[in-house]
């Protein structure tokens, strides 16, 4: 698990995590959203010991990156694709860690050939595609085989397959009972990856919740052949509670309202009704709302 409490991080006169409080639980993948400059990366840092807070913590399996004997083994993370040096060989590059961390070689090649390496594992690096770094940057995650990960991005410049592969990826290790912590900024992808979201705007928290219960219900698209009657008796009703109805199409877009009460409003007024469907928000939709007031990317200053 990793747990950050009330953690404040300032550059400066610069507040770039402000008290932020979160839990990323075992066995489900955490979606670590916010905008440019939200504080997602900083705190990714605090929590590998590669930043220190001004304030509050950051633990792994209850205690400091600092303080864990064998870190490898028990966190991996993929924070920058292009922090590896480019005369190196991806058996090469990933050896060398190996051997800093008392890890087999055996394991080397079981990394190189899960992240889809094994035909370039003595090219030397300089000549690899954005994509391929990030598969050489994850198989680094994975070289300890550990509990906990943290991905920044991992899926910058990779292709279709590439993108389908690491979704299937960190659901597989979320499935194997770790703790997954993924920053992105492809929402479609998110949605379709992760169980939970943390979401972040100037360094705070703005949600921190199940992805099924942050999107909800959007609206019911209701089809009937008798549209513009429905959509009077409708608006009769939405008329108490502040609710919309208006045309989509072949149907009405509905608000306010949920699928039995409109069908039973239809039914009283003998309307025939063909379909009813609720409408979840996309998560592109949700994240928007949540976030259009702290998309303002000036610096956040601490009070004298």
């Amino acid at each position: 698990m990793i747990e950050v409490r009330e953690l404040t991080k300032r550059f400066g006169r610069t507040v770039a995590v402000d008290g932020l409080t979160f839990h990323v639980k075992p066995g489900r993948v955490t979606g670590f959203l916010g905008p440019n400059g939200a504080g997602k990366s900083t705190t990714m840092r605090v929590i590998l010991g590669l930043d220190r807070p001004a304030s509050g913590e950051a633990l792994v399996g209850g205690r400091r990156y600092a303080g864990i004997r064998h870190p490898m083994r028990e966190v991996g993370a993929l924070l920058d694709a292009g922090a590896v040096q480019g005369g190196r060989t991806p058996l090469g590059h990933l050896s060398w860690i190996a051997r800093s961390n008392r890890i087999g070689r055996d394991r080397v090649v079981s990394v190189i050939e899960q992240v889809g390496l094994a035909g370039v594992a003595r090219k030397r690096i300089t000549g690899f595609s954005l994509g391929m770094r990030q598969r050489l940057g994850i198989a680094a995650a994975l070289l300890g085989d550990p509990g906990v990960l943290l991905f920044d991005e991992p899926v910058n410049g990779l292709d279709p397959d590439g993108v389908r592969w690491i979704r299937e990826l960190m659901r597989g290790l979320a499935a194997e009972g770790r703790t997954v912590l993924l920053s992105s900024h492809l929402m479609s992808e998110m949605e379709l990856t992760a169980d939970h979201l943390v979401i972040i705007g100037r360094g705070r928290l703005l949600a921190d919740t199940a992805m099924r219960d942050l999107t909800g219900v959007r609206d019911v698209f209701v089809r009937s052949t008798r549209a513009d009657d429905l959509a009077a008796a409708l608006s009769t009703e939405l008329s108490a509670v502040g609710g919309t109805v208006a045309p989509e199409g072949e149907g009405l877009s509905v608000r306010g309202l949920d699928p039995v009460e409109i069908g039973d409003l239809a039914a009283r007024h003998a309307i025939p009704v063909h379909e009813i469907t609720p409408r979840a928000a996309s998560l592109e939709e949700t994240y928007l709302r949540l976030t259009e007031n702290v998309t303002d990317h000036a610096s956040r200053r601490v009070d004298r």
